[in-house]
């Protein structure tokens, strides 16, 4: 094996780390604050940590585009929590939140440097981020089931005298 070999490996193993982070937050960041507590509190898990930052919260600007390819435009303000801690270990965790509940962004950043370890990282993808998720997908498709029964289809009548 080279050393090429040898960095590649290194940056895929960087590169999924970095993905199955980047999904986990996605999903704590948008889970139910309470149903987050109760799945949490099922793990037993209780690591001792200190606050970095936060929580706090404030607004962060949303922007949109016109068709999704148009000019970009301040669409409006949302509140948004964060927070950042350090475990005993040493490992940091950082989180962000829509909303107001400092509870939730602080126990997403705990979530967030405790999967620095493996093994409680594949514990916690299977009981707590896996049913979050499969909670959200259900939740979205409830939402575009009651958004496809309002749907109204137009259509114009060609009249043959004109």
């Amino acid at each position: 094996m080279s050393m090429v070999d040898d960095a590649l490996r290194t940056d895929s193993a960087a590169i999924a780390s970095e993905m199955a982070r980047r999904d986990r937050m996605a999903v704590l960041a948008r889970a139910d604050g309470k149903q987050l507590r109760a799945l949490w509190t099922g793990l037993s898990l209780d690591p001792a940590f200190e606050m970095i930052r936060g929580p706090e919260t404030g607004l962060a600007t949303v922007r949109g585009r016109i068709s999704g390819d148009g000019a970009p435009f301040n669409f409006g303000d949302v509140t948004v929590t964060r927070a950042s801690v350090r475990l005993a270990d040493g490992s940091v965790g950082h989180a962000y939140r829509l909303g107001r509940d400092q509870g939730a962004a602080r126990l997403c950043a705990v979530i967030d440097a405790i999967v620095h370890d493996d093994r409680i990282a594949e514990r916690i993808d299977r009981t707590l981020v896996q049913p979050l998720r499969q909670a959200q997908q259900d939740r979205d498709a409830r939402r575009m089931a009651e958004t496809a029964a309002t749907k109204v289809d137009f259509f114009t009548l060609v009249r043959g005298e004109d």
